[in-house]
């Protein structure tokens, strides 16, 4: 099966997460298919904390890919931003 999930990065204490499109076999931090975008949690203002290619999810979703409840959260969020 293909998730799309997040990809832990960055240092201790200091997150940084792409989000993936992966086998869900494969480790969180693991290889993975195509990258969709980042989210940044500790983002200040000014600087982007979010960026997502909402057109490539709903391209992954439509062909059978699962997103994770975060996911789903931060599309929300994507969309509801650009809109």
């Amino acid at each position: 099966m293909v998730v799309i999930r997040l990809s832990r990065g960055g240092s201790k204490a200091r997150p940084f997460y792409n989000i993936v499109v992966a086998d869900k076999r494969v480790r969180r931090d693991g290889s993975f298919i195509e990258r969709l975008g980042f989210y940044n949690p500790l983002a200040k203002d000014g600087v982007e904390g979010l960026r997502i290619a909402l057109d490539r999810v709903a391209y992954w979703k439509s062909v059978g890919a699962q997103a994770s409840t975060t996911v789903d959260r931060l599309a929300k969020q994507a969309a509801k931003a650009a809109a």
